[in-house]
């Protein structure tokens, strides 16, 4: 379920099959949920309008928007990577904000795809969707699979598996993110398991200078992810202003 005007438009310009509508009567009036009315029933979309306080029962959000939708979940494999040059690989994330935060990122980011490993929350809840803010629907999502599982086939492929640790890795401006690279990042609380060590091919830390002890996984993938952006795009870790 996906709610929310914007969302549910991203979904319709993802492609996603929207597969019913259900809006609030008194949000039928306005403008934007109009077009979005609009469009869903031109694509053959069920449209629904709900009575006053109906949407309040079944919506999972406190104060919810005044439309939901019913979207299928788009449905991706390690075969839909074949060819990627960048994946994240989520190990046992289990906060569905970070999650969400992590695909957002990885979308933002020009990744090719991520892979949510088994213990891992389910990239589609509506939790996460929404901290994805839609960009589940832009890229592969890669649902289950052991995370030793995983990495094997990812570095048959050629990919190099690079584990964000805290303390303790390569400074993330020294190791090579040209090549084609999968970022995996571990649990919030407890990093990487141990008996996965063996299963990457490097650690990568981001430096921090600060007393923080470390960054959430989220803030970390962004870090990670935009410097393999910046570092493929050739440009400079820093310009000089004139």
């Amino acid at each position: 379920m996906m709610e929310g005007e914007k969302l549910l438009t991203g979904a319709l310009d993802a492609g996603a099959e929207v597969e019913s509508l259900f809006v609030a009567r008194a949000a039928s009036a306005s403008r934007g949920v109009g077009q979005l009315i609009g469009r869903a029933a031109s694509a053959g979309v069920r449209v629904f309008e709900l009575a006053p306080g109906v949407i309040e029962r079944v919506a999972d959000t406190v104060t919810p928007q005044p439309v939901l939708g019913i979207v299928r979940t788009p449905r991706a494999s390690l075969e839909d990577l074949v060819a990627a040059t960048f994946v994240i690989v989520c190990v046992d994330v289990r906060d569905p904000g970070n999650t969400g935060a992590v695909i957002r990122v990885a979308d933002a980011a020009g990744a090719d795809g991520v892979v949510c490993c088994d213990g891992t929350v389910d990239p589609f809840n509506p939790k996460t969707v929404r901290a994805s803010a839609g960009s589940v629907l832009h890229l592969p999502v890669v649902v289950g699979g052991g995370p030793d599982e995983v990495l094997d086939v990812l570095g048959s492929r050629g990919m190099r598996r690079l584990a964000a640790v805290a303390h303790g890795g390569v400074p993330h401006t020294r190791v090579d993110l040209e090549s084609p690279v999968a970022l995996v990042l571990g649990n919030e609380a407890a990093g990487l398991p141990a008996q996965l060590r063996p299963a990457v091919d490097g650690q990568v830390t981001i430096p921090m200078s600060g007393k923080a002890e470390s960054l959430n996984v989220s803030m970390a993938a962004a870090v990670l992810c935009f410097e393999v952006a910046r570092r493929r795009s050739k440009v400079p870790l820093m310009e000089k202003t004139r």
